[in-house]
Parts: C-alpha cells; sequence; structure tokens
C-alpha cells in the first residue's frame, strides 16, 4: 500500500512538474535569446554580493591624477562623440571631512539621445525609468573615486526580442553607456 500511496505522489509529482514546464517553457521561448544568461548573471551577482544594486550596475575606476572637474570634462566631450547629450548635471555634495571610506564628494550626470528615447518611448512608456542613463561619480575620503552606469543588459536582453532597428539603437546606447565612463574615468577626450 505505501509503494503505491509513493508511486501516485510520484507521478502527481512528474504532471505537475510537466505542465509547468510547457507553461513556462513556451513563454520562455518567447524570449531572447540573451534573456536567461542576462538574468542569471543578475542573480548570480545578488547571490554573491547580496547587493541587487550592484547586480544592475557597471563601476569603473577612476585613476587618481584625474579630478571630479578632470571627469565632467571628459564626460561632456565623450557624449558628443557618442551622439548623446548630456541633459543634466548636479553635484550632489562635497563632504571635506569625510572618513577614508565614506563618500566625500558625489555627481550625476545625465545622458540622453533624444532621438532613441523617442523610438523607445513609443515602443514602451517604461523604458522612461531608465530615462536619461546616468553615471555617477564618488571620490570617497581616502581619495578613491569611481564612476558607476546603469548596466543596460536586461533593458536589452530581458524581455522579447527587440526589433532590429531598436536592438541597434539600443546597443549603440549601451556602448555609449560602457565607453563614456571607462574612457572619462582615465581622463580621457
Amino acid at each position: 500500500m505505501v509503494k503505491n500511496i509513493l508511486a501516485l505522489i510520484g507521478a502527481l509529482v512528474i504532471l505537475v512538474g510537466a505542465g509547468a514546464y510547457i507553461k513556462v517553457g513556451s513563454d520562455i521561448q518567447k524570449l531572447d535569446k540573451g534573456a536567461i544568461p542576462a538574468y542569471m548573471d543578475m542573480f548570480n551577482s545578488v547571490l554573491k554580493d547580496g547587493d541587487p544594486a550592484k547586480a544592475m550596475m557597471k563601476e569603473y575606476t577612476v585613476e587618481e591624477d584625474v579630478s571630479g572637474d578632470d571627469v565632467r570634462e571628459s564626460i561632456n566631450a565623450l557624449a558628443e562623440e557618442y551622439n548623446m547629450r548630456v541633459t543634466g548635471y548636479v553635484k550632489m555634495f562635497t563632504k571635506e571631512d569625510a572618513k577614508p571610506n565614506e563618500v566625500k564628494e558625489a555627481r550625476i550626470f545625465s545622458l540622453c539621445s533624444l532621438h532613441i528615447a523617442k523610438v523607445f518611448l513609443n515602443y514602451s512608456r517604461f523604458f522612461g525609468g531608465f530615462m536619461p542613463c546616468r553615471i555617477m561619480y564618488l571620490q570617497y575620503g581616502n581619495g578613491d573615486a569611481k564612476l558607476i552606469t546603469m548596466d543596460l543588459t536586461l533593458a536589452i536582453y530581458g524581455g522579447y526580442p527587440l526589433e532590429d532597428e531598436m536592438l541597434d539603437l539600443a546597443i549603440h546606447v549601451n556602448e555609449a553607456m560602457i565607453e563614456i565612463p571607462k574612457r572619462a574615468a582615465s581622463g580621457d577626450f
């Protein structure tokens, strides 16, 4: 009797599992082929560090001899090179007596391509939550500085595949938001 009950439970588990696979599996097939790897990268980062914000960002170390003002000049120059516009800049604060591991200075740069923004807002108004793209400059009391920007991988590949034109535009913005802070971190123009 116990053997029959266990066999019945096993059969039910298999049926439920198969049904879930059929339902979810067919929905997953609709996603971009990069969706699952992108979500897994984010999930693995959260498991490693426990920090969901870090999992959605890219970080670049600013070279020692590059000041916050140098970064600002660099971002302004590089934005034009990538057909982006600096749509905002805010020096959030400076704390002269910051401890070594405390943020001493924080600045936010907002960048956007107006043409690309229109295309994506017409596709989904929720892309507005990613606009404008931001780069944050943080300098710590010990002098270390970082540039942080959003990782746009999930915005590009995390849902249904984008149409070819939109994919090309998204890849362009992603490239700009990788290259601008990477190059600004070394004071490149």
